[in-house]
C-alpha cells in the first residue's frame, strides 16, 4: 500500500493541476488513502485479500498514468485531459468510470488467481472498497462541481452526470468479475467478454467527457 501511495503522490507533484488525469489522481490518493486508515483500524475481516486486491487494482490504474498501454476505458480521459470545455468532476467521474468499471473486475480476477480463492471469498473487501468510493462521491461532487448554476434543471452538464451511478457501476463490476471468473476455463471467450467490457466502459466514459458550452468556471488548462 505504501508504494502504491508513494507513486500517487509523485504523479501529484508533476502533473499540471487542471490535467485531467491530475484531477482523477488526487481523488484516487484520498480513496486509498482512506482504504488504508481503515486497514490500520481492523476494519476490513481479511486484511491480505483486502491489500492484494488494492494494490492490484491501483497497478492498473498507475500503469496508465505513468505511460504505459491504455485499454479503451482509459482512453477518452487521456485523449481529452486537457480540454478547456471539459470540468474537473467530468474527469474525475470518468476516471472513476474507467477504473470500477473496467479495472475493479479484472482485480478481482487478479486477486482470485493470486490468493487461490473465488470470487466470494472476497465480497466483504470488494464491498469495503466500494462503501469508501460511495462516501467519497458526494465529496468529490461537491467539491468539484463548477458552480451553483449546475442546480438548474436546464444545464447538461446536470443531464450528463445524473446519467451515471458509481452505485451501478460498481454492482457491474462485481457481475462481470463473476462472469469472467467462471469462463476463466474457456479463455477465448473470457477475452471477448473483457474486450467488450473495455469498449463498454470507454463508451461510457467518453459521454461524461462531453464537452460543455463555454462557462464562467471554465479555464483553459495549463
Amino acid at each position: 500500500m505504501g508504494a502504491v501511495v508513494a507513486r500517487m503522490r509523485a504523479l501529484d507533484a508533476v502533473l499540471p493541476e487542471r490535467d485531467g488525469i491530475a484531477v482523477f489522481n488526487g481523488v484516487y490518493l484520498a480513496v486509498t488513502e482512506a482504504i488504508g486508515r481503515r486497514l490500520d483500524t481492523g476494519h476490513f475481516p481479511d486484511a491480505e485479500a483486502a491489500i492484494t486486491l488494492d494494490v492490484l487494482f491501483a497497478e492498473r490504474y498507475l500503469r496508465v498514468a505513468e505511460g504505459g498501454p491504455a485499454p479503451a476505458c482509459w482512453r477518452p480521459l487521456l485523449q481529452f485531459r486537457r480540454h478547456p470545455g471539459v470540468g474537473p468532476l467530468q474527469f474525475a467521474l470518468c476516471g472513476i468510470n474507467a477504473h470500477i468499471g473496467h479495472d475493479l473486475a479484472l482485480a478481482v480476477v487478479d486477486t482470485c488467481r493470486t490468493l487461490g480463492c473465488e470470487p466470494a471469498d472476497l465480497e466483504d473487501e470488494f464491498e469495503q472498497v466500494g462503501d469508501v468510493l460511495v462516501s467519497l462521491e458526494e465529496r468529490i461532487r461537491e467539491e468539484l462541481m463548477p458552480g451553483p448554476d449546475l442546480l438548474q434543471i436546464a444545464d447538461p452538464l446536470t443531464h450528463l452526470l445524473g446519467a451515471w451511478s458509481l452505485e451501478r457501476a460498481r454492482e457491474a463490476s462485481w457481475s462481470a468479475a463473476r462472469a469472467l471468473w467462471a469462463l476463466r476455463g474457456l479463455p477465448d471467450l473470457a477475452a471477448e467478454f473483457a474486450h467488450r467490457l473495455d469498449a463498454a466502459v470507454g463508451l461510457a466514459g467518453r459521454m461524461l467527457l462531453t464537452p460543455m458550452p463555454e462557462r464562467a468556471d471554465c479555464h483553459p488548462l495549463m
